[in-house]
């Protein structure tokens, strides 16, 4: 069954491995006849700073609007992101701020401690580049941004599954090593 997916580069800059990482997906979804929109947070103009939190209406930049629409259309989304400092880079944390509101993603309920989650029957999965080995951040660091990122944003939300594959270390990983972990990235795109 064809889905639509969003997927969004998720590094800052307009070219990364990230985004490499991000077309490789996108290239084995197409493969398989998936609709595609790919979203590159680079290219993104807007202010990252819900300066006034949820007490005051913060116009939405054009950008913003257009991400909220991919992510009304889609039914799986996709996020290719490096890790820094043990999570995602403030841009793209800035965009989850500015667009996961109450009224688009979530809304909150009377008599009720949870939200309802407005962004339900979507699935997620979120390809982390990282220097740090797969080992150390899970069994040492215990993989705190990914912990994060799966309740307290995409679940909360109502993203479910959400599913993380790491690629790491990537510095000084060799050019036959990046080309497997582009190989894995597309072969992930062609099994959705």
């Amino acid at each position: 069954m064809s889905k639509r997916i969003v997927i969004l580069s998720g590094h800052p800059g307009t070219s990364s491995f990230s985004a490499a990482l991000a077309e490789a997906y996108a290239d084995g979804a197409r493969a398989n006849g998936h609709e595609i929109r790919v979203l590159n947070l680079g290219a993104m103009q807007f202010d990252p700073n819900l300066a006034e939190g949820y007490n005051r209406i913060q116009p939405l930049e054009p950008d913003l609007v257009s991400f909220q629409d991919a992510l009304t259309w889609c039914n799986h989304f996709v996020i290719a992101h490096p890790l820094w400092w043990g999570s995602m880079p403030a841009k793209l944390k800035g965009l989850f701020d500015r667009t996961l509101l109450p009224g688009f993603a979530f809304k909150y309920q009377d008599n009720s401690p949870f939200p309802a989650q407005l962004l339900k029957d979507r699935s997620a999965e979120v390809l982390v580049a990282a220097d740090t080995p797969v080992w150390w951040l899970y069994l040492v660091l215990r993989a705190g941004g990914y912990r994060a990122m799966k309740s307290q944003i995409l679940g909360f939300c109502g993203f479910k599954p959400v599913r993380f594959h790491t690629f790491a270390p990537l510095r000084g990983s060799s050019p036959e090593k990046r080309q497997s972990w582009l190989d894995k990235a597309r072969k992930l795109g062609g099994k959705i």
